[in-house]
């Protein structure tokens, strides 16, 4: 036996048997640790994927509905479809938070996920499982950026239209269409949109006709800045008279008329006679001529507190020259024309003349807001905001930016800051 493992060790290839055969279990060992290595971080990759993306739709729900349990809901069901049946979460998670607003981020919500899977190669050594965690906050933040145009449909329908030749030269402001359709905006024809960022509740295909800096598709949807604000009966001391052009002084005390109508070629006037809000009590608003008033809102509006009282329309043509500046102060601060949300689903037309100046919100919540025609208008400080938005004909809008300090003088903040859910932690 002694000659034999003397005649072996003089072998070369015995030798190699040997060295083989003692480092086989390092070999086996290093493979082993790889293969968990390797298994291991693609299940952490996995968890982490899902525990962002739940945290991104908790936030989006916790915006929308402002409930923390729906928001739970909104994470439980995120992870239901992201996780599927490839791996079981160990007890006790998800583990769903909502920290404090920080700084500029708001509406925060931060998931916890963690399971408990066998490695193949430590599982031998291993009494239990190890337990793989993976943490993710999203939050609300602000994007830099103001929006000047807002559609609040909030129904899978484009909300956003531009054509024709239609010009909006807005670099510094966003618009925002609250609409969850596949082309919640949309840009075709001539037109030519200058904006700072086109930003989508649903998809916004892209276009040469935006000249945007960003496409922000899938954003929150913006809140409605005006929602609670309402005309009340109590603030209108009415006339059955209709403001015209003919008007030449005002009744002491009177704010409130029957319509509004300036005639083709003839000027209005009210820039010292009138501040604070005009009511125009069931009628319309007709503007044909030159209409000047400085520090006052058009507010479109019935006395009568009914639901289904009727609200009138307003009408601008090409010829029209509208000079608006909103008041700076009390309840209509920053509006330069209201409509009561009253009012039926209607097309509201709005050509102005290249005399035209709007200083603040042009707010009509249940209307499809249309710009067309040949008219032209530099509205430095202005917001439009409408169920729906259109911008079709001729037409060109010229915007400043809303958060420069003229602008700040009217209060206007356009229709709100734009804000964008992303992961924070």
């Amino acid at each position: 036996m002694l000659h034999l493992l003397r005649k072996l060790r003089r072998n070369e290839r015995g030798n190699v048997l040997i060295l083989t055969a003692a480092a086989a279990p390092l070999l086996l060992g290093s493979a082993g640790l790889a293969v968990d290595t390797i298994q291991w971080t693609l299940w952490k990759r996995q968890l982490q994927r899902a525990a962002d993306s739940a945290a991104i739709a908790g936030v989006y729900d916790l915006h929308t509905d402002g409930s923390e349990a729906e928001a739970r809901i909104a994470v439980a069901n995120d992870l239901t479809q992201n996780r599927k049946t490839w791996m079981g979460l160990a007890s006790g998670y998800p583990q769903v938070t909502f920290p404090a607003n920080s700084g500029q981020a708001r509406s925060q919500v931060a998931v916890t996920l963690a399971i408990q899977q066998q490695l193949p190669f430590s599982s031998i050594f291993m009494s239990a499982a190890p337990l793989i965690t993976a943490r993710a906050t999203a939050a609300l933040v602000p994007s830099g950026g103001t929006a000047c145009f807002q559609a609040l449909e909030s129904t899978a329908v484009t909300g956003i239209i531009h054509n024709g030749n239609n010009a909006v030269i807005a670099p510094e402001c966003v618009s925002y269409s609250n609409s969850p359709a596949a082309n919640a905006a949309s840009a075709g024809g001539s037109s030519d949109v200058q904006l700072k960022a086109i930003a989508t509740v649903g998809g916004v295909q892209q276009s040469r006709n935006w000249r945007v800096q960003q496409y922000l598709p899938y954003s929150p949807a913006l809140p409605d800045r005006f929602a609670s604000l309402n005309p009340t009966p109590d603030e209108m001391n009415c006339t059955s008279a209709e403001l015209n052009d003919g008007t030449t002084t005002i009744p002491a005390g009177i704010n409130c008329f029957s319509s509004l109508k300036v005639g083709s070629n003839k000027t209005l006037n009210l820039t010292g006679k009138v501040s604070g809000p005009i009511f125009i009590n069931g009628g319309d608003v007709d503007l044909k001529g030159t209409f000047t008033c400085d520090g006052c809102t058009i507010v479109i509006t019935n006395k009568d507190a009914s639901p289904t009282a009727p609200i009138g329309t307003l009408s601008s043509n090409a010829q029209a020259n509208n000079n608006i500046n909103a008041p700076t102060t009390g309840k209509y601060a920053g509006i330069a024309i209201f409509q009561d949300r009253r009012a039926s689903m209607q097309t509201i037309r709005i050509n102005g003349g290249s005399g035209s100046v709007i200083n603040g919100a042009v707010y009509m919540p249940s209307a499809s807001l249309r710009i067309n025609g040949n008219g032209s208008s530099d509205s430095l400080c202005a917001a439009f905001i409408g169920r729906r938005l259109e911008f079709i004909g001729t037409s060109a809008i010229k915007i400043g930016d809303p958060n420069s300090s003229a602008c700040a003088a009217f209060n206007s903040g356009g229709a709100g800051a734009v804000s964008v859910v992303r992961l924070v932690a």
